[in-house]
């Protein structure tokens, strides 16, 4: 089986770079993943939409993050759709796969049938990474505008990362959701004392960009999603001139780092007459997992500063 046939439907990552045009860029397809996500929440659809959207940006920035780091993104707003959060971990080595996970808090009362993106008003688009023990936390943060989370995403990266970056995003729901997602970005030119900060800083690298996004926009949302037109074939056809390197696929997983440790560390602040508030009629003290849905039963005795 060839590399275009495995990944044309999988949950998968495809990076790939424009020889030609000192472009690099990412292509990802989701659905098992993807509805591993969705189908644990009973979500009103503009939120699923977004919460979507959400994971395959997730997917895209986070292929960039190195071995073993946790890329989240958290997307909060003053509309019904209060909070989207998601998280990617990469894999702990070559040919594992990456691990997402998403969650959304809204108002159901006030959801309608506007555009999704609309309906998370006014708030921020915050890119998180952790690169684990002993590296300090990055953190991001852009207004929640330009019209979609594709838009925030490409402001963040125009003015945190000074990358000129274009996505295009391709979202549907059949008998199951299913999504796909393409990023471009120019890379910009190293010298020995600095790397430019304008991104795109020549006539050619002009030329080249606006070449390279009039193909992206060109593309069909349909022809994202396949199956009819795989990954390879459609990045051969949008970016021919500019001669697409294609690497190995990346898979990506559901994936949930929750535990029942976890819980009882987060509850470990608590004193004893805190943990009595929360303390069920049965006598016992529950939690559950927003991201996977898991339910947690603890003994309240066992749990908080106090502990037995």
């Amino acid at each position: 089986m060839s590399i275009a046939e495995k990944v044309a439907w999988d949950d998968s990552l495809l990076p790939f770079q424009l020889d030609k045009a000192d472009i690099r860029g990412r292509f990802v397809r989701l659905d098992g993943a993807l509805n591993r996500i969705l189908n644990q929440h009973n979500y009103p659809e503009p939120v699923a939409t977004l919460v979507a959207e959400a994971v395959v940006l997730t997917a895209l920035i986070g292929q960039t993050i190195g071995f073993k780091a946790k890329l989240s993104l958290q997307i909060r707003g003053s509309g019904p759709i209060r909070l989207i959060a998601t998280d990617y971990y990469a894999p702990k080595s070559e040919g594992e796969a990456g691990m997402i996970r998403a969650y959304a808090s809204f108002d159901e009362s006030h959801i309608n049938e506007a555009e999704p993106f609309s309906q998370m008003g006014h708030g921020m688009f915050a890119v998180l990474i952790d690169q684990g023990t002993g590296q300090a936390p990055y953190q991001g943060i852009t207004p929640l505008d330009g019209g979609s989370l594709a838009g925030c995403a490409e402001t963040y990266f125009a003015q945190s990362e000074q990358l000129a970056t274009r996505f295009a995003l391709s979202i549907a729901r059949g008998k199951s959701w299913r999504a796909a997602g393409v990023v471009l970005q120019h890379m910009p030119k190293a010298s020995p004392l600095k790397v430019l900060a304008a991104p795109v800083d020549t006539e050619a690298d002009a030329e080249n960009w606006n070449r390279a996004t009039m193909m992206l926009e060109s593309v069909k949302k349909d022809e994202m999603i396949g199956p009819k037109v795989s990954p390879t074939e459609l990045l051969y056809r949008l970016f021919h001139e500019d001669a697409p390197r294609i690497y190995e696929p990346q898979p990506v997983r559901f994936g949930c780092t929750c535990s029942e440790d976890k819980v009882r560390q987060s509850m470990s602040i608590y004193s004893v007459k805190d943990i009595a508030t929360m303390t069920t009629d049965a006598g016992t003290l529950t939690a559950d997992c927003q991201f996977c849905g898991t339910h947690y039963v603890l003994d309240p005795a066992t749990v908080g500063k106090d502990a037995r």
